[in-house]
């Protein structure tokens, strides 16, 4: 069985002006710390889709044990990413780990968590939930690959959640839920939260 993380870092990054997956946080990037979480969890394998800002961020970050792939079509909206990173997973794929480039909050032990979890139950799909607020990284069984395929636009994933509640299970994650960085009051919010939790 093969479960793949794949890491969303391909966004315009619109509402934050600059590219964010840029942005220094720790010893790295903002998307260095997200593909380096990923990286030293359990998943099998781990995809990082690309789009503004690749060249850049290709010669910014080490990306380790990961795969990187481009999503020309980044503009389109987040759903374009997902299928480019579902399309690297490969026919072998289980199981998909998805995972947002601007959480660099969600650590290698909260993606160990949630992949021993959906090893015990195989659920159609799960969310983690940190203390009753739900984030990711979203889980999806093979079965739901062809739901998966028919996204399309920004927020596509959560809407999917949403459309088929008696699917999807919940795991519990004693922890705050980590930020996702869209300002740069939730940049500073982002590192704060690192430093405390480092």
């Amino acid at each position: 069985m093969s479960v793949v993380g794949v890491v969303l870092g391909a966004g315009r990054s619109s509402r934050f002006g600059a590219p964010k997956q840029l942005l220094p946080f720790g010893d790295t990037t903002l998307l260095g710390q997200a593909v380096g979480n990923a990286n030293a969890s359990s998943l099998d394998r781990t995809v990082v889709v690309l789009g503004r800002a690749s060249g850049e961020l290709r010669g910014a970050i080490d990306f380790g044990r990961a795969e990187v792939v481009e999503n020309t079509a980044y503009g389109t909206g987040c759903a374009s990413s997902l299928l480019a990173g579902l399309d690297a997973a490969g026919d072998d794929c289980d199981a998909l780990f998805l995972l947002l480039g601007d959480q660099p909050g969600v650590l290698p032990g909260f993606i160990d968590l949630a992949l021993a979890e959906w090893r015990d139950e195989r659920p159609w799909a799960a969310v983690c939930s940190y203390r009753g607020r739900l984030g990711h990284p979203f889980v999806f069984s093979l079965d739901a690959f062809g739901d998966l395929r028919g996204l399309h636009g920004d927020k596509a994933v959560w809407k999917l959640i949403e459309a088929y509640p008696d699917r999807v299970q919940e795991i519990e994650l004693d922890a705050e839920l980590p930020p996702d960085v869209d300002t740069p009051e939730d940049y500073e919010r982002a590192l704060i939260h690192h430093r405390e939790a480092s």
